[in-house]
């Protein structure tokens, strides 16, 4: 995977106890590696659930386990005796929230897994580090908090009261709860408005993932834009290196404002429509393949809640950490489309 910047790294602090959740998740576990290669403690905690093909969760974290400062506790964070247990065992001095049900589409069909994970979980991370204190919590939202707004690029000050899915309005509540935790308790937190997560070694239920795996499988994708290439739907794909930039550099940057919670994007700044993206992951995989990739396409519908583009302002991310991701989606999905090669053996 494309290398981090150096300049990552130049307020970490190594010495500290990391707690990762959803520390075998995509994100969660190209943050864990990082943090290992760095010297540091990483208490990695994941609930190894079948949400999608578990012996990807299980590749990610042998490679976590190859690291003597690595300890796993395989546990889901919707057991509060489970997560005060480990807060009383390991006392973290970071703790980054990875760990939440995902997807846009599976919370209409699955909302209990939303509730459980999102909002009792999240709420049994604030009651730990209440009464462990921390010197910063980073957690996971989205920019599906932003809903169906129009007003384009997405700013962090913006108006996110309409959410248009259940998994939305559990990251909304995530930032609401976080905010009055550090309101009441003093507690540094900080979320952060993740955009479009792509890379190696990613979520099989993502699209590009999905559309990847139909391939090979001689069947046909389907997208859900109706068929309007004039007006089709935008989106602010952020490749994961990119995104671990981005934590690593505000680990120990917790806000020292009277109310320590802040909000940030992180997003690639430059939307694509998504029929540019398919054609990018054709043209990858024929390069990986030496050989033609064209997906045979089917067009349906855009299904309840999708939205029409995401699209973040970095401005705030920028004006904190001097970093703004951009990696461009030829250079990310060609990194996929050599390791999915590679991993699954694909000719």
């Amino acid at each position: 995977m494309k290398e981090l910047s150096n300049l990552s790294y130049r307020t970490l602090d190594c010495s500290k106890t990391y707690l990762i959740t959803g520390a075998a998740g995509f994100i969660g576990f190209y943050l864990s590696k990082k943090l290992l290669e760095l010297g540091s403690r990483v208490i990695g905690i994941d609930s190894m659930n079948d949400y999608y093909d578990v012996k990807l969760k299980v590749a990610r974290l042998d490679q976590l386990k190859s690291f003597d400062t690595f300890t796993f506790i395989q546990g889901d964070i919707a057991d509060k005796e489970r997560v005060t247990g480990v807060f009383e065992a390991y006392k973290p001095n970071v703790v980054v929230n990875l760990a939440a049900q995902a997807g846009v589409r599976y919370s209409i069909e699955n909302p209990d897994a939303y509730i459980q994970s999102n909002i009792i979980g999240f709420f049994n991370i604030l009651e730990a580090c209440r009464f462990y204190p921390v010197d910063h919590l980073v957690y996971a939202s989205s920019s599906s908090v932003y809903g169906s707004n129009t007003k384009v690029p997405f700013e962090e000050s913006d108006f996110v009261d309409h959410p248009v899915s259940l998994y939305a309005a559990t990251k909304k509540s995530n930032e609401l709860m976080a905010h009055t935790y550090s309101h009441l308790y003093k507690i540094p937190a900080t979320g952060l408005r993740f955009f479009t997560v792509y890379g190696p070694m990613g979520r099989p239920d993502m699209a590009y993932f999905g559309f990847t795996d139909k391939y090979f499988k001689g069947e046909p994708i389907k997208i859900f834009n109706n068929g309007d290439f004039e007006h089709d739907l935008y989106r602010d794909f952020t490749y994961v290196a990119d995104i671990v930039e981005g934590i690593l550099r505000l680990l120990n940057n917790a806000s020292a404002e009277s109310v320590p919670h802040r909000v940030f994007n992180i997003g690639n700044n430059s939307p694509e429509k998504l029929m540019v993206f398919i054609a990018t992951l054709e043209q990858c995989l024929s390069k990986a393949l030496a050989r033609e990739v064209v997906f045979e396409k089917i067009f349906e519908p855009i299904k309840p809640g999708d939205v029409p583009a995401t699209y973040a302002s970095t401005d705030l991310l920028q004006e904190a950490v001097g970093f703004k991701p951009e990696t461009s989606i030829t250079e990310g999905l060609q990194q996929f489309a050599d390791w999915y090669v590679a991993y699954y053996g694909m000719k």
